[in-house]
């Protein structure tokens, strides 16, 4: 058997991260298994589904680097192939056609309720005659389509993340809805479970990988699969992603969509490494850090948890961290132009290596790329913001004698290197008669509006190689 798994978002907003790390699950299923991972694009909900948010689940899946091996494939095109099935169900008396309104359906709820009952509708057109559906045709009531649900029928599956999982039909809430309401002669828009079901056949999905909020469908779609005469898959509902309370994740939790990661500086492997570990735990519990390769190999449905996986920013932040810090440099620069130009900064006026050279300084400091915006400010602006700390270090005695010193000796240096701009700090001491930590901290006071960041050599001939360190330098002179 040919393992075959889907990724099945609904097109009604950006890919989520919840999203995201389901087809995280069910690609790296396919890969270890060899098998299959389709793209089903579940876009029935004509009202709220948007071509951009299409595009943005596509866009996001592909920059995570999940390639499916077939589709995308568009549900709203498949509408004959589903009203087929729901008629199959209607002629094998499996469905039928439902004239109960929704005042009805509401007046049925506020009963249970004031019993203290569970909301379930009660079947009761479960078997009209043919002179009561005309009756009901002549008010001019269109008919949903139901699939009975026996209250004696239990179900069960062997999920292969919670194990033995039993339902009883009573507590499905009655007679399911599958095809909305159009007339006795015509078929309205099947809906959810019935459409879910009807692509997993024809698809020929063999396990269904899906977080655990929709295990309560899994019994509703048990018995559509054995009713429309086909094999059941195998399930697997894995933990939700909860916030770092406990509590379901949600927007407020400052949890966003993928395009919004990739926008907050965080790259594509170190994301999808991280949400690999949301849930799933490698066969060395020591190893946290693995390519989509790597972990595929490793993947088993067995190693998923039962319990939801705390969304952790520090986790995050820390592995992508280890992905910037080992990223080739002319890689990082090349990412690293991008967010720099999107700052508004001109990187086109400056030359590969020098770029690269900034690169190779910030690189250690970066835990996301968003981190080189501001870390890079100084190299790329010419009007310079003394901070209270720096503008106090230039008003130290001694100060303007070493700046101006410096000054004087850099229009004779022909050309500045790491060794002649050491030779210079080293003449300042001597011929200043001051510690060498008063020189260096002016000179970074000077050279960046700061007295932290960081190597100070790099950093001067960044900025001399670019034509503006003089010109710090006695600007600073003059505020000294």
């Amino acid at each position: 058997m040919t393992v075959r798994v889907r990724i099945a978002p609904s097109p009604t907003g950006n890919l989520h991260i919840g999203t995201a790390r389901t087809a995280v699950f069910n690609w790296l299923f396919a890969r270890h298994h060899q098998g299959q991972f389709i793209l089903r694009v579940e876009d029935t909900d004509l009202e709220r589904s948007r071509p951009e948010y299409t595009q943005n689940i596509i866009d996001g899946l592909t920059w995570l680097g999940l390639t499916w091996d077939e589709g995308p494939f568009f549900q709203s095109e498949r509408m004959d192939l589903y009203r087929r099935a729901v008629q199959t169900l209607l002629d094998k008396g499996f469905a039928y056609h439902c004239y109960t309104t929704p005042a009805e359906l509401e007046a049925m709820r506020a009963a249970q309720e004031a019993n203290h009952e569970a909301p379930r509708y009660d079947n009761r057109h479960r078997n009209l005659t043919a002179e009561q559906k005309a009756a009901f045709e002549a008010e001019g009531r269109k008919p949903v389509i139901r699939f009975k649900i026996e209250d004696d029928r239990t179900i069960s599956w062997k999920d292969l993340v919670r194990g033995q999982v039993t339902w009883q039909g009573k507590d499905l809430g009655g007679d399911m809805v599958i095809a909305r309401a159009a007339s006795s002669t015509e078929m309205g828009q099947p809906l959810y479970n019935m459409v879910v079901v009807v692509d997993d056949i024809d698809m020929q999905i063999t396990h269904i990988i899906r977080g655990e909020d929709h295990i309560g469908n899994t019994p509703k779609q048990i018995l559509l699969y054995e009713a429309l005469g086909a094999i059941v898959p195998e399930f697997s509902h894995t933990p939700l992603i909860l916030s770092p309370s406990g509590k379901k994740l949600s927007k407020r939790d400052g949890v966003t969509s993928i395009s919004e990661f990739q926008e907050m500086g965080f790259v594509a492997p170190a994301l999808v490494n991280y949400m690999t570990l949301l849930g799933w735990s490698p066969t060395d519990p020591a190893k946290e850090l693995f390519s989509l390769a790597e972990a595929a190999q490793d993947f088993e449905m067995q190693r998923v948890t039962k319990a939801g996986a705390k969304f952790d920013w520090d986790k995050l932040d820390w592995i992508n961290s280890q992905y910037l810090h080992a990223m080739p440099i002319p890689e990082l620069t090349d990412r690293l132009i991008g967010v720099w130009q999107k700052a508004g900064y001109d990187t086109e006026a400056t030359n590969r290596p020098w770029l690269e050279q900034l690169t190779t300084l910030l690189a250690p400091s970066l835990t996301r790329l968003n981190d080189a915006v501001e870390q890079a400010r100084v190299f790329f602006t010419q009007d310079l913001t003394l901070g209270e700390e720096a503008l106090a270090q230039l008003q130290q005695t001694s100060v303007p004698e070493v700046l101006t010193f410096i000054t004087a000796q850099l229009k004779e240096t022909p050309e500045l290197t790491a060794d002649a701009a050491k030779d210079l700090i080293n003449q300042a001491v001597k011929q200043q008669g001051v510690k060498k930590g008063l020189v260096m901290r002016s000179l970074r006071a000077a050279l960046t509006g700061e007295v932290h960041g960081p190597d100070l050599i790099e950093t001067w001939l960044l900025l001399h190689q670019k034509g503006i360190a003089q010109q710090r330098l006695e600007k600073a002179i003059a505020k000294s």
